[in-house]
């Protein structure tokens, strides 16, 4: 009889961020009281501003790579920071937003689950912001309904980049999407193996991508990406598909 899995006995922190040194030092601060955590890694995706100093300032394991390679490859640089740590097997992982500042201290409740054994992924709901903006909800539709059509699981925020996993969830869903279409790949693939996914209402406050030509690329940029994802993973679903019809037909009886 094969044992049930440990439970994660800590969290190790991992926070992507580029061009965030104003925020940086106040998220890490915040990160570092909640309960469990061990261990905060920023990875500096290549920024141009002083984001690398100030994290490590700040009492973080900075982490930097040399050029901008996008979200989902500043994750698995984190990630394999973190199984560098002898204490590593024991953690679960924690995914936070550079811009969050003092706001990430509340993430305590996101974790909870995860450390219970009661979900195998927590995805943070976020309140209605102070500083509204916004765009039009294009990338929010675009990955709720091929979430949807990939899992049958409406996502409330389909995008929210804070999350709590295993690190048995996080292995089904490498190589992570490319970009800002990690969080939307992540779903689909923890909930595509089987595991258990929560959604967790947080206080969080972050900077919200405003609506001038800089929002307008931003976004233009996020759709790419989602979309992106969701191709990569409609090919892999109907890759057994495509291989079974190559094979030969067998006639019935033999």
């Amino acid at each position: 009889m094969t044992p049930p899995p440990q439970l994660p006995t800590g969290l190790a922190v991992v926070v992507p961020a580029r061009d965030e040194a104003e925020r940086i030092a106040a998220t890490v601060h915040a990160v570092g009281t909640l309960p469990g955590v061990r261990h905060v890694v920023v990875v500096d995706d290549g920024s141009t501003d002083a984001t690398l100093r100030a994290a490590g300032e700040a009492g973080a394991i900075a982490v930097r790579l040399p050029r901008n390679r996008g979200k989902g490859a500043a994750l698995e640089r984190g990630v394999a920071r973190v199984r560098q740590f002898a204490d590593s097997g024991e953690l679960a992982l924690m995914f936070v937003d550079a811009d969050l500042g003092p706001s990430a201290a509340n993430l305590a409740p996101l974790a909870a689950p995860v450390l219970a054994g009661e979900a195998d992924m927590t995805i943070a709901i976020l309140p209605p912001q102070a500083r509204p903006g916004g765009g039009h909800g294009f990338v929010v539709r675009l990955a709720r309904e091929g979430i949807l059509r990939a899992t049958g699981w409406t996502a409330t925020q389909p995008l929210s980049g804070m999350r709590c996993l295993t690190q048995e969830a996080f292995a089904t869903a490498g190589p992570l999407a490319h970009g800002w279409g990690v969080e939307t790949g992540l779903s689909i693939d923890v909930l595509l193996a089987g595991l258990r996914v929560v959604e967790v209402p947080v206080e969080l406050q972050h900077r919200v991508t405003g609506r001038d030509w800089r929002g307008q690329v931003h976004r233009g940029r996020q759709y790419r990406d989602v979309a992106r994802a969701l191709a990569v993973r409609r090919l892999r679903r109907a890759a057994p598909l495509r291989v079974l019809a190559r094979l030969p037909r067998v006639r019935r009886g033999l």
